[in-house]
């Protein structure tokens, strides 16, 4: 905007000189013209940017005052008008809306020197003129902010994209990485509890553990790979299955029970599933004590879809979620479902996730 107002002051100027030099008129209106011109070009960027109001103020009026004298000393020119809307924008631009309703005002009083009805005339228009340059310089300055808070938002956006893209592959880790990592714990301290006594033993334990690091490392990989592009899923029930067998082969015995004729699911609903069977039978190899496990995949329910993990160890206190069962809330919550533990100490716990589907 500043730089088409600084435009439209030169294009006004060599307006008013070709009709000085076109009509033979007199050149007096020139001197003001040049420093009305020199004023909005040069000096409009210093008042702006000042931090005081008097200096805007004083710009304002001297921009006023140089006006008149051109418009006066020219009778009224083409150029001399294109001047005074500059001013009126340049007031817009710098000073409140009183400040520029009074120039807006002032401006048509330059006619005062013509006959009544002319004056009238010309005055009206000028009036008309000032006022539709103001509404446009103030429409212009909302559109120019409505900008930048749009690019603000955006910038907000992607910042909020960011982190839940952080949180939802903090998730992904602790969910897939930790629970293989979890296993292959478990499977080396029953290789070193038997390595004296039972090698053989041992030494199959640990082929488990070899396989499972394995497979760590491929979900290492899918995770990779998914970043890059969609990867083909397991049917849910075959994905649960997989679980059970890692867990009891991890030592605590589970069972997988589907119930209800199995449906597909959107991936985010299986994905959230899945993932809930996993820190729950992960929780249960590592903190619970537990002797026996179990997994239900429930379809029974017309437009929902629910997931258990059962189990008969320790039980946990209330108020005791950690980082897993906190990414579960999130995952469940992100497609519209639910999560809820129950556990009593000494008793086991359910870990139960609902989903619509």
């Amino acid at each position: 905007m500043r730089r088409a107002l600084a435009a439209l002051t030169v294009a006004a100027f060599v307006t008013l000189l070709v009709d000085v030099v076109a009509a033979h008129r007199s050149a007096v209106s020139l001197g003001p013209a040049v420093a009305f011109v020199l004023a909005a070009t040069l000096g409009f960027g210093h008042v702006e940017r000042s931090t005081r109001t008097w200096p805007r103020y004083a710009y304002i009026v001297a921009l006023l005052l140089l006006g008149g004298a051109v418009f006066a000393s020219s009778g009224g020119y083409v150029g001399a008008t294109l001047l005074l809307v500059v001013l009126v924008s340049q007031t817009t631009l710098l000073l409140p809306l009183p400040a520029v309703a009074v120039v807006v005002a002032l401006v048509p009083f330059f006619h005062a020197g013509m006959a009544f009805a002319e004056g009238l005339r010309e005055g009206l228009g000028l009036l008309a003129a000032a006022v539709f340059a103001a509404v446009l310089t103030k429409l212009l300055l909302r559109e120019q902010a409505a900008r930048q808070q749009l690019r603000e938002y955006a910038v907000q956006v992607e910042e909020l994209a960011a982190v839940r893209e952080r949180n939802r592959m903090a998730r992904d880790i602790h969910d897939g990485l930790g629970h293989a990592l979890t296993v292959v714990q478990m499977q080396i301290k029953a290789a070193r509890a038997v390595l004296a006594v039972q090698p053989e033993r041992a030494d199959e334990v640990l082929a488990k553990a070899q396989d499972q690091a394995e497979e760590a490392l491929r979900e290492v990989r899918r995770s990779v790979g998914a970043l890059r592009e969609r990867q083909p899923a397991v049917p849910l029930p075959e994905a649960l299955k997989a679980l059970a067998a890692e867990t009891s082969a991890a030592g605590v015995p589970t069972e997988l029970e589907v119930t209800g004729p199995v449906r597909p699911l959107p991936d985010e609903a299986e994905e959230s599933l899945f993932r809930a069977a996993q820190e729950g039978l992960t929780n249960v190899r590592k903190h619970a004590r537990a002797g026996r496990a179990a997994v239900i995949l429930d379809y029974s329910r017309p437009a929902e879809v629910r997931v258990e993990v059962r189990d008969d160890g320790a039980g946990t206190a209330a108020g005791s979620d950690g980082f897993g069962l906190l990414g579960l809330r999130e995952r469940a919550a992100h497609v519209g479902g639910r999560m809820s533990l129950e556990s009593v100490p000494g008793k086991g716990s359910t870990l139960r996730v609902e989903v619509p589907g």
